[in-house]
């Protein structure tokens, strides 16, 4: 399978409002593959929303190297190309969502790249449909539900025809329905389309359902696995702050007590199964 990103002896420092120089990143060592959905976790201030920015060049390392598509992000000839095929989604959806009307936000995106009026309307209405909003082009966003913007905003970046998606804690200021609907987007965009995803999150249900889990804390990759992988390192998970999946924690607990259970439980219909074979 083909390298999406390479990150090399990665660090980024900034200086904040006193002078001091911070180290945000610390050698980051680490390979994306193209069609790998990796889920990124860690506390405020681990450093896994600005790993996040170096993948689409918002941010620039300063040590190191990160390439994306074989492309250097600190050359100023292949930023445009790396943000054309790197789509960015945010927090707040409200923050990405610039037209009174769904369809001509999507379309606004297409439009800066000076496409035809007919290949965008194909985008458009291609786009809406890979997230489940077609019959929504002609509302007004400000009347949707928060899952609902969370899509358009994804269906603007997808109209630009990206390779990857990074998703900065995208269903943060979701309620439990919204969440559940742009993760069930981003799956279908990941299965269907083979497209590349690095989701950042803080809900550890989310999570669960990537192929790969990179752990951070203090701006170092602490844990690197499948689901099963990292989540069975309960302790090292609590000790940096995170919290665990329910079933991995009872597993956790019981073998303390020297029940015998399988490695790598981390769901409650494996848990069942292990408990009531």
């Amino acid at each position: 399978m083909q390298e999406f990103a390479k990150l090399e002896g990665m660090g980024y420092h900034y200086t904040d409002n006193e002078g001091r120089r911070v180290a945000a990143l610390r050698h980051i060592d680490l390979t994306i593959r193209r069609g790998e959905f990796i889920a990124v976790i860690g506390t405020n201030g681990s450093g896994k929303s600005t790993l996040s920015r170096h993948f689409n060049a918002l941010l620039q390392p300063t040590q190191g190297y990160c390439h994306v598509l074989g492309m250097d992000t600190t050359k100023p000839e292949h930023i445009w190309q790396i943000r054309q095929n790197v789509g960015m989604v945010f927090q707040n959806p409200d923050n990405q969502i610039v037209a009174t009307i769904v369809e001509e936000d999507v379309a606004f995106g297409p439009e800066n790249l000076g496409l035809s009026s007919t290949e965008i309307t194909g985008r458009v209405a291609e786009a809406l449909a890979l997230v489940g909003m077609e019959e929504y082009r002609m509302h007004a966003p400000h009347l949707l539900s928060g899952g609902q913007k969370q899509r358009i905003a994804i269906a603007g970046v997808l109209a630009m025809r990206p390779e990857c998606l990074v998703l900065d804690e995208p269903t943060a200021m979701l309620d439990p329905q919204g969440r559940h609907e742009v993760l069930g987007t981003v799956h279908n965009l990941h299965e269907k389309e083979g497209m590349t995803v690095i989701y950042i999150t803080h809900f550890m249900e989310e999570a669960v359902t990537a192929d790969r889990v990179i752990v951070m804390d203090q701006g170092n990759i602490v844990l690197d696995g499948t689901p099963q992988q990292v989540f069975s390192r309960v302790q090292i998970l609590k000790e940096i702050g995170l919290d665990v999946p329910v079933a991995a924690e009872v597993v956790y607990r019981l073998q303390q007590q020297n029940i015998d259970l399988p490695a790598g439980i981390i769901t409650n219909e494996a848990l069942a199964v292990a408990l009531c074979p």
